[in-house]
């Protein structure tokens, strides 16, 4: 029997606590905190979301029946309801973001050497927005329609492991083309976008810096052919062709030339339009680069049904971001474990595992090794036949 570290201890031994301190140090974030430091706060709210909870009563309940476990968990305070709510409400969120930088950072280079699906050696992104539904009475800060309240997720992924990069909190009323006002773009990177990133202003500073984008245009998109070059219709690939726009106010935005690729798909017959800034990779792969662009509406999805961000368990803005980076923290924690520990089931599956786990005592990359065996489809043969003829 094992009888070594529980398996949450194990999930929250990949944080760097040398870096956690000195970041906890740097926003002065335990000061005048006498029992529930910012390591317990976090652990907490990380267990909440490794769980599954739905609240911090919920989150504080489960803890508390399992008192004698949250010394070997790394909480050192009282766990009560009233204090985890204070800690989310006062301690400041950019710790959080901060740390989530620092994972971030780890994971890529983990995932640097990983393929995805297009031929490409460089960096490639995706960029997308998605936005969180709250009640404009209880979240009044957050102020989107009349009557309605929201918060907008901006965020950039890195195709290669599907890791968040940049992730930007906003209000409701915030446009979707403001993550790229705070992204540094990467020279030779390629930056993949839907239509609602038409900015051709925006894209300009793009191209000013040397990064690539490919973008999908709108219906009314005016342009002036210049060339065309040979394309494989096997492949999907209708045209591809050099041009300039026509109307006067985008060609002030945007001078330079464009290349657009008309794409037919062969699975739903649907056309579609790309623009890239890129007139030397080939037609094809620039297609692939966006169909990878589905990835992060994966990463959406996943993180709003697996993770606890659709019920906040705080009111103020603070407590919502809060909330929200750590649970972008857990999500790349998870995706380092799987790295490291060289897991072949997928996020989803290692989450699960550990939610149902959290306070056993077994080696980590043994669990990992159970959820990466495929269900064994053969029938059970000591089952009784309940319905004879």
């Amino acid at each position: 029997m094992h009888e070594g570290k529980i398996v949450f201890s194990q999930v929250m031994d990949h944080l760097p606590q040398h870096t956690f301190r000195r970041l906890v140090e740097r926003y002065g974030a335990d000061r005048s905190v006498k029992s529930f430091s910012c390591q317990d706060q976090f652990r907490c709210m990380a267990f909440a979301q490794l769980t599954c909870r739905d609240s911090l009563r919920d989150t504080v309940i489960c803890l508390n029946a399992q008192q004698a476990k949250l010394f070997h968990m790394g909480i050192r305070g009282q766990v009560r309801r009233s204090t985890l709510a204070d800690a989310n409400e006062r301690r400041d969120w950019r710790l959080y973001a901060a740390l989530a930088a620092v994972l971030i950072a780890t994971a890529r280079r983990l995932y640097a050497g990983d393929r995805f699906g297009a031929d490409l050696e460089g960096a490639a992104y995706a960029l997308d927005t998605t936005t969180i539904d709250l009640c404009l009475s209880l979240f009044p800060w957050a102020r989107f329609r009349l009557g309605k309240g929201a918060v907008k997720l901006h965020t950039m992924i890195d195709l290669r492991g599907n890791i968040p990069v940049v992730v930007h909190i906003d209000d409701g009323k915030s446009y979707d083309t403001d993550i790229l006002d705070v992204i540094a773009p990467e020279p030779g990177a390629i930056y993949v976008m839907d239509r609602g990133y038409l900015d051709f202003t925006r894209l300009r500073q793009l191209n000013a810096a040397g990064a690539f984008f490919v973008i999908r245009a709108r219906d009314n998109f005016r342009f002036r052919r210049i060339t065309s070059r040979p394309v494989d219709r096997t492949t999907g690939v209708i045209c591809d062709q050099t041009v300039v726009l026509t109307v006067r106010k985008t060609v002030r935005k945007y001078p330079g030339r464009l290349r657009r690729i008309r794409y037919r798909d062969p699975k739903t017959r649907k056309t579609l339009v790309f623009l890239t800034n890129n007139l030397d990779l080939p037609s094809r792969t620039n297609t692939d680069l966006y169909r990878c662009r589905w990835q992060i509406e994966l990463f959406f999805k996943w993180i709003k049904q697996h993770l606890r961000i659709r019920r906040f368990f705080g009111n103020s803005q603070n407590a919502v971001k809060t909330q929200i980076w750590i649970a972008v923290c857990v999500y790349v924690l998870i995706a380092i474990i799987k790295k490291r520990l060289a897991s072949g089931a997928s996020l989803y599956t290692i989450l699960q595992m550990i939610s149902v786990t959290a306070f056993e005592k077994m080696p980590l990359d043994q669990l990992l090794s159970f959820a990466a065996q495929p269900n064994d489809r053969h029938p059970e043969h000591n089952q009784l036949n309940l319905f004879t003829d």
